[in-house]
C-alpha cells in the first residue's frame, strides 16, 4: 500500500467486468476518487454485488461514443486513465467480428484521443491489453519484443488496440502504458464459457465440467488481485520515461494444459469423481500461449502475490458465496 493513488482522480473503463471490479475495489482502498464508466448495471457484477458502486461516480455510456468519455474526463478532472473495457471473449469475437472491433477498437481510439485533448489534466494512462495481440508465434514464452500478430477477429482488436496506444505516446506525447495479462481468473467473472468459472460451477452442481477444446491447450494462469496490482504498479511507474509508452507482460509464468487446470480445481474442490466432457470443438484460439514477465519484474520491481492454488482457494470461495446467494 502507498499514498500515490490517494486523492487522485481515476477513470476506469470496464468497470463492471471482473478484473474492473476488483482494481476499483484496490483504488478506493488507496484512497482514489474513482469515476467509473458503466455500459449496464448488473447487479451480479462485483462491483455491485460488493457495494463499491455506492462510492464512485458513475458514468453510464459505451466506448463507441466519444462525447461521453470527453465529457467523463473533462467533468471529472480526471488525471489517470485506466481503460480496461473491451468485449473480452474470444468465441464471441470469432462469431461477431463487427461489435467486437468497434468496442476493442475504435473504443480505444476514441478514449485516447480525448485523453490527447485534455492532456493538460491526463497525466497517465494504461490500457489492458492481452497475451492474445502477440499472435500465433514460433517460439515461447511471449516477450514484449516480439511483432504483434493476432489473425483472428479478437486477437487482431486486441494487436491494434496496443499498436494504437504506442501511437499515441510515439506521435502525442501521451504517457501510455500497455499491460499484456494471460488468462485472468478469479471471482466476479461471470462469463461460465471460461474453464475456470465454468469448471468450478459444474463441480458446485455435481456435473461433470465441459472442456470446449481437446483439452491440451496451454495458457497463463494468472489471478485478478495480481492483474489489478499489476496495472496500479504500472500506473505509478509512467512518470520514469524509461516506461511511458512501453509494454510490459504480467504472468506467473507457470503455463498449463486446460486439463491440468481441471485437475487442480478438481483436488481442490474434492470432487475427482466428476471428470472433465472434453468436447474438441472450439473455433478461433491459438493453441499454446504463455508469457515471460522478465520485464516487469526487472523495470517494474513487479512480483505476483498469489499462486495458483492461492488464487483458485480465494475464487471457489467467492464462486460458493455467490452460486448460494440470491443473484446468481
Amino acid at each position: 500500500m502507498t499514498a500515490f493513488w490517494a486523492d487522485r482522480r481515476v477513470f476506469v473503463t470496464g468497470a463492471t467486468g471482473m478484473v474492473g471490479s476488483w482494481l476499483v475495489k484496490d483504488l478506493l482502498a488507496r484512497g482514489a476518487h474513482v469515476v467509473a464508466l458503466v455500459l449496464d448495471a448488473d447487479p451480479r457484477s462485483e462491483l455491485y454485488r460488493s457495494g463499491d458502486v455506492e462510492r464512485v461516480s458513475v458514468v453510464n455510456g459505451n466506448l463507441e461514443d466519444f462525447r461521453t468519455l470527453e465529457r467523463a474526463l473533462n467533468a471529472f478532472e480526471v488525471d489517470t486513465v485506466f481503460h480496461l473495457g473491451a468485449q473480452a471473449i474470444v468465441g464471441v469475437g470469432h462469431r461477431a467480428p463487427l461489435p467486437t472491433l468497434e468496442t476493442n477498437v475504435r473504443g480505444t481510439w476514441n478514449l485516447l484521443e480525448a485523453c490527447r485533448l485534455h492532456r493538460e489534466r491526463v497525466e497517465r494512462v494504461v490500457v489492458a491489453s492481452s497475451d492474445k495481440a502477440y499472435g500465433t508465434q514460433r517460439t515461447l514464452p511471449y516477450t514484449e519484443d516480439m511483432p504483434l500478430a493476432g489473425t483472428h477477429p479478437y486477437e487482431v482488436s486486441k494487436s491494434a488496440a496496443d499498436l494504437i496506444a504506442r501511437m499515441y505516446y510515439h506521435t502525442y506525447g501521451l504517457r501510455v502504458g500497455i499491460a499484456r495479462c494471460g488468462n485472468i481468473f478469479g471471482g466476479g467473472d461471470l462469463n461460465w464459457s471460461r474453464i475456470v468459472p465454468g469448471t468450478i460451477r459444474s463441480f458446485l452442481r455435481g456435473e461433470r465440467p465441459v472442456v470446449r477444446s481437446d483439452g491440451k491447450y496451454v495458457r497463463d494462469y494468472f489471478y485478478v488481485k495480481d492483474a489489478a496490482r499489476a496495472y496500479l504498479r504500472l500506473g505509478e511507474r509512467l512518470d520514469d520515461a524509461r516506461i511511458a509508452g512501453e509494454a510490459f507482460n504480467f504472468s506467473n509464468e507457470s503455463p498449463l494444459s486446460v486439463l491440468e487446470v481441471v485437475a487442480v480445481i478438481q483436488k481442490l474442490m474434492d470432487a475427482g469423481h466428476l471428470e472433465p466432457d472434453v468436447r474438441d470443438v472450439v473455433e478461433g484460439e491459438i493453441h499454446s500461449q504463455y508469457l515471460s514477465a522478465a520485464r516487469a519484474r526487472a523495470a517494474l520491481g513487479w512480483a505476483p502475490e498469489f499462486d495458483l492454488d492461492a488464487g483458485l482457494r480465494e475464487t471457489i470461495a467467492w464462486y460458493r458465496d455467490f452460486l448460494a446467494g440470491p443473484r446468481a
